[in-house]
């Protein structure tokens, strides 16, 4: 029975904790600074972490970071 109890609390405070781990949605634009066209296939990551995504043909992009993270641009 106790072993079943903790089973139970232990589902529910990791059930729990995930709810406040909250992630935010970045998206961007990167751009030439020559004459403003959008630049394809630029690495975009979240900073120290392996967490990363490529600008499409049009140079947007769009990542997940979680809070108090910050994205770096990698060319």
């Amino acid at each position: 029975m106790k072993k079943q109890l903790l089973i139970i609390l232990l589902v529910m405070f990791t059930f729990c904790a995930n709810m406040f781990a909250q992630d935010r949605k970045v998206t961007g634009k990167v751009t030439s600074a020559e004459d403003g066209t959008g630049l394809p296939g630029v690495s975009v990551r979240v900073k120290n972490t392996n967490t990363g995504v490529q600008t499409d043909a049009s140079g947007n992009y769009s990542i997940a970071v979680p809070d108090g993270a910050s994205v770096k641009l990698q060319f």
